[in-house]
C-alpha cells in the first residue's frame, strides 16, 4: 500500500528543479576570431534557491488546460497560404481562360482572313475565266466573219465569171444573129459561102420550098415577116408571133432562158442586132418569147441558153 502511494505521488508531480537539459559544452568567449593563451576569469554563477519539498496530500487527478488560443495559429496560417493558393490558382485559370479566348478569336481571325483569300481567288479565276471566255467568243467571231467574207468573195467571183461569160456568150449570140441578115450563100468559084441564118452550125438557114432572097428563117406568117430560133437544136413546138405595135419595119433580137422542160423562163431584148429600139416593139416580142415552148432536152444543160429573132413586116 505504501508503495502504490509512492508511486502516485511520484508520477503525478514534477520534480523540482527541473532536470538541466544536456548538450555540448562550448568555451566561453566575446569573439569567434579570438586568441591568445589566458582564458579570462568566468562570471560568478548565482546557484538557484533551494525549494524546501513539502509533503503533501495526494491531490486529485490534475485535467490537462484547454488549448489556449495560440495554439489555433498554425491553423489560421495554413488558411490563410490556402487562401492565397485559391487565388493563385483562380488567376492562372482566368489567363488561361483569357489566353484560350484569345487564342479563338485569333483562329476565327485567321478563318476569316482565309475565307476571304479564297473569296478573292475563287472571283479572280471567275473573272478570268469570263476574259478567257470573251476572246475565245471573239476569236470565233472573227474565224466566222473571215470564212463569211472569204465565202462573200468566192461567191462574188463566180458571179463575176458566170456573167463574164455569160455577156460573152450573149455577145456571140448577138454577133450571130446581127451577121444572120448579112449576105451570104451565094459566092464565086473563089471563095466559100458563109451562109445565112441565126444559128451556129453552117448553110443556109431557110425552107427549101422558101426564096433565097427573104430573111424568114423559118414556115410561117401573121403579121411578122418571120421568126428564127437557135437553142442548141432543141426546135420549139409553138410558134408564137408577136403583135406589131406600130409601122416599123426591122428586127429585135431576144435572148432566152430555157430549163430542161423546154419552158422559156426569161425573155430579154437587146440592142445588139436589133434594127428597131421602140420600147413596144421590144416588149412584144419579150412576151412572144415567153410564150414560146421548146422541145424537152434531158441531157440538155439546168438552163440553156439560146436567141429568138423577129421580123417585123408592114403588109
Amino acid at each position: 500500500m505504501i508503495v502504490l502511494v509512492l508511486l502516485l505521488l511520484f508520477g503525478f508531480f514534477t520534480p523540482l528543479p527541473l532536470p538541466g537539459e544536456e548538450g555540448i559544452l562550448v568555451n566561453f568567449g566575446n569573439s569567434e576570431q579570438g586568441s591568445g593563451p589566458q582564458e579570462p576569469a568566468p562570471s560568478r554563477q548565482t546557484s538557484p534557491p533551494v525549494v524546501q519539498e513539502k509533503k503533501e496530500v495526494t491531490p486529485p487527478p490534475v485535467t490537462p488546460p484547454p488549448p489556449t488560443p495560440a495554439a489555433s495559429q498554425p491553423e489560421v496560417k495554413e488558411e490563410v497560404m490556402t487562401q492565397d493558393f485559391e487565388e493563385t490558382v483562380a488567376i492562372d485559370a482566368a489567363k488561361k481562360k483569357q489566353a484560350e479566348e484569345k487564342k479563338r478569336l485569333q483562329e476565327q481571325e485567321n478563318k476569316k482572313r482565309q475565307e476571304e483569300l479564297e473569296r478573292q481567288r475563287k472571283i479572280e479565276q471567275e473573272a478570268q475565266r469570263q476574259v478567257e471566255l470573251e476572246r475565245q467568243r471573239q476569236a470565233e467571231l472573227e474565224r466566222q466573219r473571215l470564212a463569211e467574207e472569204a465565202e462573200r468573195q468566192r461567191k462574188a467571183e463566180e458571179e463575176r465569171k458566170r456573167k463574164e461569160a455569160e455577156q460573152q456568150k450573149i455577145a456571140e449570140i448577138n454577133n450571130r444573129a446581127s451577121n444572120a441578115f448579112g449576105a451570104g450563100g451565094a459566092g464565086t468559084s473563089d471563095s466559100e459561102s458563109t451562109g445565112q441564118g441565126v444559128t451556129s452550125s453552117g448553110g443556109n438557114q431557110g425552107s427549101p420550098n422558101g426564096s433565097a432572097n427573104s430573111n424568114n428563117y423559118m414556115d410561117g406568117g401573121g403579121q411578122g415577116d418571120g421568126i428564127s430560133y437557135d437553142l442548141g437544136g432543141r426546135l420549139p413546138i409553138n410558134r408564137i408571133e408577136p403583135n406589131h405595135p406600130g409601122e416599123e419595119e426591122g428586127k429585135v433580137v431576144v435572148t432566152i432562158r430555157v430549163d430542161k422542160s423546154g419552158r422559156v423562163i426569161s425573155a430579154e431584148a437587146i440592142a445588139r442586132g436589133s434594127t428597131i429600139s421602140s420600147a413596144h416593139y421590144w416588149k412584144a416580142a419579150e412576151e412572144a418569147a415567153r410564150k414560146t415552148r421548146f422541145e424537152e432536152g434531158p441531157s440538155a444543160e439546168a438552163v440553156q441558153r439560146g436567141t429568138i429573132v423577129y421580123n417585123f413586116r408592114l403588109k
